[in-house]
């Protein structure tokens, strides 16, 4: 065995928050864990390159986030989800023409989720990294190449030092270097859409309602935040075709403002952009495998959705719940990884699929196939059991 090679227990290739959530998790395992990334975060909302959008976090993943010491650090942050509204405004005109409120109470005891800032959960995430004597995390540095052995796997990072891990962690996005590196092609579905992340206050109180309108081009969506200077405040996400988000994108504050009201239908009344404008693409994907020897792929590595249900950081942190189960005993064992790939990748492209429809549903510019939606949504809706089975499914509960 080369002397300058050195050993660990789980390296995690990606330093995003499904990377350093993954770090804490194995770190909490006492398992020695290596996690890299060429970015260093960035934790303050006024910082640049800030990642400005927020993060719903359904009920399955506060448990696992419990379990692994990070929720007692985020909870005073976080923003409870109490109701789903879905709003159509597909008529002749921007005004709600039908709302349904999917209400977490009809399914149990605890709201659909809780909703924090992405730019804030790098900086709890961080500060519990500190506190685990068993991770190192090493910001500005990137996995250069890969060599998948059944005794380990060989990396080497971009400042040539050398490590083999027991189990590999890809959890380094859409365009993952672990997946490229192992020959793992990906499926992907293109939608010619971007998407807007930004905060608003507004008029009315959102009273822990997670609000989606539905007209054409895409969703566009209100997450509940924290009051900002004494006002109530949503975080949006606003889906729209890559030409007019360019074109919304390159409005002045009032312009800008005036269109952003148009499509929010009124529902929480007068909106202000309170941060700045980010962009994002939308696609979906999947890798055609989970896994290679001593390796697993996780969170974007694995799968990309669009923003729409909670679902993008959710299914990763199932991907997470999952792995660490499996790798109690022999971290990146050949068993282990397979029953990863068994559990994971059938319910993430079925998720996927899913996905998939709604948001082309949700596209839909033409008159007809938004009356379609309409009707959809209200039928579905008024059949309180498969509202019941729908919420369920939308958490990952059997």
């Amino acid at each position: 065995m080369t002397a300058d090679i050195e050993q660990v227990d789980v390296l995690v290739s990606g330093g995003g928050i499904a990377g350093l959530m993954t770090a804490a998790a194995f770190g909490a395992e006492g398992l020695t864990t290596v996690c890299v990334d060429p970015a260093p975060p960035v934790t303050s909302e006024d910082q640049a390159g800030a990642d400005l959008r927020t993060t719903a976090f359904l009920t399955p993943s506060v448990d696992l986030l419990d379990r692994i010491g990070l929720w007692q650090r985020l909870d005073p942050y976080a923003t409870p989800l109490q109701i789903m509204r879905i709003v159509d405004a597909g008529g002749r005109s921007a005004t709600p023409r039908l709302t349904r409120e999917f209400d977490a109470a009809e399914i149990g005891d605890k709201p659909f989720g809780w909703n924090l800032p992405n730019w804030l959960l790098r900086r709890e995430i961080l500060d519990r990294l500190q506190q685990l004597q068993s991770v190192s995390f090493l910001p500005g540095t990137g996995t250069q190449d890969v060599i998948a052995r059944d005794e380990g796997a060989l990396v080497t990072l971009s400042n040539g030092r050398k490590l083999r891990a027991r189990l590999l962690i890809g959890a380094d996005g859409r365009n993952s270097p672990v997946r490229q590196a192992l020959g793992i092609g990906v499926r992907t579905f293109r939608y010619g859409q971007k998407a807007l992340a930004f905060a608003v206050t507004h008029e009315l109180p959102h009273e822990n309602v997670s609000t989606e309108v539905h007209r054409s081009g895409g969703p566009f969506t209100l997450v509940p935040l924290p009051d900002r200077d004494g006002k109530p405040c949503s975080a949006v996400v606003w889906m729209e075709n890559g030409r007019e988000i360019a074109r919304l994108a390159a409005l002045s504050d009032d312009e800008f403002n005036q269109q952003l009201n148009i499509r929010s239908a009124g529902v929480l009344g007068l909106l202000t952009r309170v941060t700045p404008l980010t962009q994002w693409p939308i696609i979906s994907q999947i890798a055609d495998r989970f896994v290679a020897t001593r390796t697993a792929l996780i969170a974007e590595a694995a799968h990309v959705v669009p923003p729409i249900g909670a679902q993008g950081l959710n299914m990763s942190l199932a991907d997470l719940s999952t792995l660490v189960d499996l790798s109690r005993s022999d971290p990146g064992s050949a068993e282990s990884l397979r029953s990863y790939e068994r559990a994971r990748r059938p319910e993430a492209y079925a998720r996927l699929i899913g996905i998939d429809a709604l948001n082309r549903a949700s596209q839909a510019g033409i008159r007809p196939l938004r009356d379609i939606r309409a009707a959809t949504l209200g039928g579905l809706y008024g059949i309180a059991p498969l509202r019941r089975l729908m919420m369920r499914a939308g958490l990952g509960l059997r």
